[in-house]
């Protein structure tokens, strides 16, 4: 049983790191696993960090790296000797060794790739001709193929004498003389079918293999419609060259997720990310935001002398640009998420804008009532109140186009929505709501 103060370490670790000995870490390390190790130098500050990964066995290194982040990862790479890398990689899956190596200097990979056995570099030189963004940069070269002609009988004997099998192996894939994918045959009927039986009459050919250049959101995608645990990857000519697993595609997950939620804000950091290097990751967006700020103001500067004259204009006009901003933000994160997850296609949209427009028109009318009845008890006039009720209204409406517009506009043009989408929803809600009850207020008071 394991002991129940193991569990404390990674917070006795997080916590107390700077009144331990050397000593006292390594043995709480000792019984931590590569994911809590990784999540625990994750959340230390650089120094600490630095002196954590300095206290792991060489052979612990590999695992733990491949489970960080790609900044923390090469920060921490840069640091160790090209003899240690490749000692500590040595023994991961290909995938998770291309992962770590295409992250470094091409002369520093090449060195490295020359240290290794002609085997390791042939096999890794398969995972770097691909995108790491894509099927073939996730898939591994751990594969378990037969022939249609073989007889149960003798894959039995063949997989008795693989000794261990891969992991997350649910299925082995069979093959021509050729190598090229015909279909695949579950471990369970392997089990259950008779020992006279050929694969050719039980293996299944209605799944359809992933092509080696497939999207690896798409892979993602795949896997979660059909609840596979691990599938084929074909090349061009349709020969099977490695098979991608659920852990892997569980990784592309969380990563696409985690720069999705960064990317909202226009930042892409470590959290613990030097000052200078944190500062640079996100001026460019703060300065784009300045941009758009300024843009919101010159709007205002346009009726100036409106506000002059009558100055609660001024008190009233944030709320306009505020809801339209928080309305447009909830439609853009509905448009994200939908394009995130493949569900929003031309046969749609147009479904989706009305039913936003519709969602846009009745919260219009109830927080219009509302505004407009606070804004009378508050000046006591009736036209005002009128005012900031239509451009309310307006503004919603507005938020509903730049919503769902933005995003797929910055699709178009291969930008991340994430990224910019916000900024420019916000500016386009704040230039209408300012326009919209000011313009209104210039026709109607002046």
């Amino acid at each position: 049983m394991n002991d129940p103060r193991d569990k404390n370490s990674l917070k006795i670790i997080l916590d107390d790191a700077s009144d331990l000995s050397l000593n006292q870490i390594r043995q709480l390390i000792n019984k931590m696993t590569a994911p809590e190790i990784a999540h625990a130098l994750e959340s230390s500050p650089p120094k600490q960090r630095t002196l954590l990964f300095s206290l792991l066995k060489t052979e612990e290194e590999g695992d733990v790296l491949f489970e960080l982040g790609e900044e923390i990862q090469q920060d921490l790479v840069s640091n160790i000797s090209n003899e240690e890398l490749t000692e500590a990689v040595k023994e991961l899956e290909l995938d998770e060794i291309v992962d770590t190596l295409q992250n470094l200097p091409e002369e520093r990979m090449s060195k490295i790739l020359e240290n290794m056995s002609m085997v390791d570099r042939k096999r890794i030189q398969i995972g770097l001709n691909y995108s790491d963004n894509t099927a073939g940069g996730l898939l591994n070269t751990d594969v378990i193929s037969v022939r249609p002609n073989n007889s149960i009988n003798e894959v039995i004997n063949y997989l008795r004498d693989q000794g261990d099998l891969p992991e997350n192996t649910d299925k082995i894939f069979v093959v021509n003389h050729q190598n090229e994918y015909l279909g695949e045959l579950s471990i369970g009927k392997i089990i259950t079918s008779k020992l006279s039986m050929l694969v050719r009459e039980i293996m299944e050919t209605e799944s359809l293999p992933l092509d080696v250049d497939l999207d690896d959101k798409e892979v993602a995608t795949t896997f979660e419609r059909n609840d596979l645990i691990s599938a084929p990857v074909i090349d061009g000519k349709g020969k099977l060259i490695g098979r991608i697993t659920i852990d892997d595609v569980v990784d592309v997950i969380r990563e696409d997720a985690d720069q999705n939620l960064l990317g909202m804000a226009g930042v892409a950091e470590d959290t613990f990310a030097p000052p200078g290097r944190a500062a640079k990751s996100r001026v460019f967006w703060l300065s784009m935001n300045l941009v758009t700020a300024f843009i919101a103001a010159s709007t205002i500067n346009i009726f100036q002398d409106v506000i002059d004259k009558i100055v609660y204009l001024a008190v009233l006009m944030p709320i306009v640009a505020s809801m339209g901003g928080v309305a447009a933000t909830q439609t853009l994160t509905i448009v994200l998420r939908g394009l995130t997850l493949e569900q929003i296609n031309a046969s749609n949209i147009r479904w989706l804008f009305k039913r936003e427009l519709a969602v846009s028109i009745l919260n219009g009318i109830v927080l219009s009532i509302l505004v407009g009845f606070s804004t009378y008890f508050w000046f006591k006039d009736i036209i005002i109140s009128v005012l900031i009720s239509s451009a309310l209204v307006i503004n919603l409406i507005s938020s509903v186009i730049a919503g769902i517009a933005v995003p797929l506009v910055l699709r178009k043009f291969r930008q991340d929505p994430a990224i910019g989408g916000s900024v420019v929803v916000t500016t386009v809600t704040d230039v209408v709501g300012f326009l919209s009850f000011l313009g209104l207020a210039t026709i109607y008071l002046i």
